[in-house]
């Protein structure tokens, strides 16, 4: 086993510090710039970062172009090369300003670890990405059992992300207080949620179906009657573990919140396997909520609303990591377009100059 060189783990723990402190990265994202950084160091032998030579670079992209995954026996996917890439690059930008490393390391000795640049095109290309429609995730629901407390847990589980759009590790940290069927609200409050980039927001259901609702309140009024949870309890407790003819077995529900979202994703894959559907996971379901919307919506205010509803503050957000139009639906109004019949709700000429003027405005705002 390689020893560590003492200098590079000092170095390593200043940037980790940086990139918490000054660039405030999460935890997650730290991880992964800290293992492309071991992964580099190891190709180097272990050499002092300060030794720092250009050939290294060089060697350690044939090395990501050479590898493997270890699951599928494949190469690692583009994407994964640029992101591994780009880590070590501004890392290597960042040793060029530090005391010690300015005068052997420059600015310009980060660029060797830029992909070429068809690479850089293909890892950075935005994909159709399948969403499953209303009517399979409803199919989903009502295929999946309602006896056990687990079993109500999981069915509420995917209602509830159908119902607000919420992002699987917020709803993994929801708890009671949260939700205000009355007023059909959900509050996420970063000090409790987990939402991204920790931003604290309140966002009200979208009209997915009043059944849809009624499996959130009957899983609500369960969980405050028969299991007597109160207002700080998990909205979506966790399982509890016992033991049932001397091996580990689910044992109900315990009043504690899931560590992550793995278990949501679990439910998700589970269902749509009893049902007969491919897989689709938690997070998709928000891009089907923002079809639903582009139907829906009849007015750009109307659709800043949806947006906003989905915690994004700027609507072209909603737009273009999210608005995508499908294949399918991009030839249905392409033909309609060609015959002259036009396809969208959204095709009143002053509705299209209040659309554009919205556009408009998100964009200079964002170039702000």
């Amino acid at each position: 086993m390689q020893t560590p060189h003492a200098k590079n783990v000092r170095i390593k723990r200043r940037y980790a510090h940086y990139l918490e402190e000054a660039e405030r990265m999460a935890p997650t994202s730290v991880d992964q710039a800290l293992a492309a950084i071991a992964a580099f160091e190891a190709s180097t032998g272990g050499r002092d970062f300060a030794k720092f030579r250009i050939e290294q670079a060089r060697r350690f992209k044939r090395q990501l172009e050479e590898q493997t995954n270890e699951k599928t026996g494949k190469p690692l996917a583009k994407s994964t090369v640029y992101a591994r890439l780009m880590a070590v690059k501004r890392f290597v930008h960042w040793l060029a300003g530090q005391p010690g490393y300015k005068s052997k390391i420059t600015y310009s000795d980060a660029d060797y670890f830029n992909p070429s640049a068809n690479d850089g095109r293909i890892a950075t290309a935005t994909r159709e990405r399948p969403a499953p429609t209303i009517e399979q995730i409803r199919h989903v629901i009502e295929t999946m059992p309602a006896g056990s407390d687990i079993e109500k847990r999981d069915r509420a589980v995917i209602a509830f992300i159908l119902l607000t759009g919420a992002r699987d590790d917020a709803v993994a940290s929801l708890r009671l207080k949260h939700v205000d069927l009355d007023r059909r609200r959900l509050y996420q409050d970063a000090r409790e949620v987990r939402t991204k980039n920790r931003k604290t927001f309140s966002s009200l259901f979208f009209p997915v179906g009043d059944d849809i609702e009624a499996i959130i309140a009957d899983w609500i009024a369960h969980l405050k009657a028969t299991l007597l949870f109160g207002p700080d309890d998990p909205l979506f407790p966790a399982t509890k573990i016992g033991l049932k003819d001397g091996l580990f077995a689910p044992a109900g529900l315990d009043r504690t919140h899931w560590k992550n979202a793995d278990s949501i994703r679990r439910i998700f894959k589970e269902g749509c396997t009893s049902a007969g559907l491919p897989y689709f996971h938690p997070h998709s379901v928000r891009r089907t909520l923002v079809q639903l919307g582009e139907r829906v919506c009849r007015t750009p205010e109307d659709f800043k609303a949806w947006s906003q509803n989905l915690g994004h503050e700027q609507v072209l957000t909603t737009f273009v990591s999210y608005g995508t139009v499908g294949s399918d639906r991009q030839a249905a109004i392409m033909d309609s377009l060609r015959s002259g019949r036009g396809a969208g709700t959204m095709n009143d000429a002053a509705l299209m100059e209040d659309m554009r003027r919205l556009l408009e405005k998100h964009v200079s705002m964002a170039k702000a």
